[in-house]
């Protein structure tokens, strides 16, 4: 694509059609909420004061879901994740897991109860064995350790070939197997995981998107930040499109996946921007 005129103006009217979009887009409603594993609602949050990253974006997750978010650059993915997490202070709006509201809990507080999380970037501790970073992911539990390994190397036979290897040895598609299974060995029933397959080759990105089904059929509900929208919503029951940290579009993969809106507005360039 060219840097001149008529590129500067086919992106000016995509803004403007995303712009529209917003304008139209409305609060989401949750409706009942006893469906739900999990509810983030109209949440707004940031890194700087009086700043908002998010601005009043809603998302929801059923027991036994995965579910992706997709969105541009700076739409707010990975800052809603890392909000659920307990990592960025909620400024307005609730979260809640079963129920219970869990807004502005500790990371530590979250695992025990069952929350996940997997970052994009220094995921695991690069000194230490394959099996010294899962035995950090079940420090709250020590005694559990035995068998909770047993269980995610099941899933992840390479974590057992390579538990005696330093983790900063392994390639970047390793890595992200063993950062995903220490954030499994606490047996969360939700797993956010903050674009698993960024940086990595297409045969990993295959591999991280099986291990995800996989994961999600041992009963652990998923959400999913992602920058290779096409392949997420090809897995996920349900997708948020994000924009300017507020929701654009929601609805099934599928329906996502196929919308003339959606892959006008946010596949392609989402696809070249992952390119």
């Amino acid at each position: 694509m060219s840097d001149g005129p008529e590129s500067k103006e086919e992106a000016s009217a995509l803004q403007e059609a995303r712009e529209e979009v917003l304008e139209h887009a409305g609060a989401q409603s949750v409706g009942d909420r006893s469906q739900y594993l999990l509810i983030a609602e109209e949440v707004k949050a940031g890194y700087i004061p009086e700043v908002n990253i998010l601005n009043g974006c809603t998302l929801t997750l059923r027991e036994g879901e995965v579910v992706g978010i997709i969105g541009p650059n700076g739409a707010g993915k990975s800052t809603l994740v890392k909000t659920i997490f307990g990592l960025l202070t909620v400024r307005e709006g609730t979260i809640e897991l079963r129920g219970e509201s869990i807004a502005n809990c500790s990371a530590h507080e979250l695992v025990s109860s069952g929350v996940g999380y997997v970052p994009q970037t220094q995921n695991v501790f690069p000194t230490l064995t394959v099996e010294e970073n899962l035995e950090m992911g079940v420090f709250l539990r020590p005694k559990t350790f035995r068998e909770r390994f047993a269980e995610v190397a099941a899933l992840f036979p390479l974590l057992e070939q390579r538990r005696r290897q330093k983790a900063g040895a392994l390639s970047g598609g390793e890595r992200q197997m063993v950062a995903m299974g220490r954030a499994l060995m606490m047996k969360p029933s939700v797993l956010l995981l903050d674009e698993p397959t960024a940086g990595l080759s297409p045969i990993f990105q295959d591999e991280v998107f099986e291990r995800v089904k996989q994961i999600n059929s041992t009963g652990v509900s998923v959400i999913m930040v992602e920058q290779n929208a096409r392949r997420c919503l090809e897995i996920c029951d349900r997708g948020y499109v994000l924009d300017q940290g507020r929701n654009a579009y929601t609805g099934s993969g599928a329906e996502l996946l196929h919308d003339p809106n959606v892959i006008e507005l946010y596949l392609g360039t989402l696809a070249a921007a992952a390119d």
